[in-house]
């Protein structure tokens, strides 16, 4: 497999155009054009300067192989790598913009068991410009420019673990928004992880204010451990710790993602140990009613058994919402689709 060209930043890429020989205008047009989500050859930069580097790089790192449309107008694509994994994203229509949730890794290893990105475990990590390069596609196939974009919002919630893919997530967060390139703002970007201290408290000193997501799914440290395997290293003081660091150095409110599973964690007594659990923090919850994954046995709970529970967070002062299910006739939960697409 070629290098990634997404994978530089502007100085990076004009480093490289100067070492070619090339003016420095160069640079730009190159910049640009790979942000608009364009292949190499499609890019007007001279001959010689398109020989040398389609010789080291990947002509298109991530093209969209199939794209799939629910009712709701979810859309979800799978995308496919150069070295021919497949990993998969979703772009859901809001009154408030367009977001797109993006996939770090293919395949994941984290375990949770509500989740179908890690049946296969992980297979390797994404590249900061593979990552990208998602959001690039989607842009341009949805008819946005750099100027009239189509994705305005990002959530890094698909396959993959953000936190143990941390450098390459790091450098994507700077390329997505950088000056002259797509530059969707930190405040319009959310990144959840299952709770890897280290990584959270390392994060709250990156100075990238986005939205920290933590799923939490349980409220003591064994009844998470049923479901999510890194409780046995990370206790839920230890989470807690860690986003009060995050609120302290950067001012930002952090959310919790609580999944509702039937006879699990979504009675009356859940919801009143959540509410006491998170009492005077500056957080929100989202509630979120289980998408069934085939190949696990854990069921979502009923609408109204998730609306009980919502008001009984608000009746005790915990700002929450329930999540809008979008997509699910097109396997919307991340992993379902790459998993069927695998087995076929």
């Amino acid at each position: 497999m070629k290098k990634v060209l997404q994978d530089l930043n502007f100085e990076e890429l004009s480093a490289l155009v100067a070492a070619a020989g090339e003016k420095p205008f160069r640079a730009k047009q190159l910049f640009e054009g790979l942000m608009q989500g364009k292949r190499l050859g499609e890019i007007p930069v001279s001959a010689a300067l398109r020989k040398r580097l389609s010789e080291e790089y990947e002509e298109e790192p991530v093209r969209i192989l199939e794209t799939f449309v629910s009712a709701d107008g979810t859309k979800k694509f799978l995308f496919l790598l150069a070295d021919g994994n497949i990993v998969e994203g979703v772009f859901m229509q809001y009154s408030y913009g367009n977001t797109q949730c993006v996939s770090t890794q293919v395949g994941c290893r984290m375990g949770c068991k509500f989740c179908a990105s890690t049946l296969g475990g992980r297979v390797r990590d994404l590249t900061a410009g593979e990552i990208l390069g998602q959001i690039l596609a989607v842009n341009r196939a949805e008819g946005g420019t750099l100027k009239e974009r189509k994705v305005t919002n990002i959530v890094l919630m698909g396959s993959g673990e953000p936190f143990d893919n941390y450098d390459n997530v790091i450098k994507f967060l700077r390329l997505v928004t950088a000056e002259g390139g797509i530059r969707i703002s930190a405040r319009n970007i959310s990144l959840s992880t299952c709770g890897l201290v280290p990584e959270m408290r390392r994060f709250a000193l990156e100075n990238i204010p986005l939205n920290l997501t933590v799923s939490l799914h349980a409220t003591t440290d064994e009844e998470r451990r049923r479901t999510m395997p890194i409780a046995k290293k990370y206790r839920i003081s230890e989470i807690l710790d860690a986003c009060a660091f995050y609120f302290e150095k950067t001012g930002r409110r952090y959310i919790f993602e609580y999944s509702l599973i039937e006879g699990e964690n979504a009675d009356e007594a859940h919801a009143l140990a959540l509410a006491e659990l998170l009492k005077g923090r500056p957080c929100h919850v989202n509630l979120i009613r289980l998408n069934e994954v085939k190949e696990r046995d854990l069921k979502g709970t009923s609408e109204k058994s998730a609306y009980r529970f919502l008001g009984i967070l608000e009746k005790h002062g915990i700002s929450a919402t329930l999540r809008r299910s979008m997509g699910s006739d097109i396997g919307g939960a991340c992993g379902q689709l790459r998993a069927k697409f695998l087995r076929s």
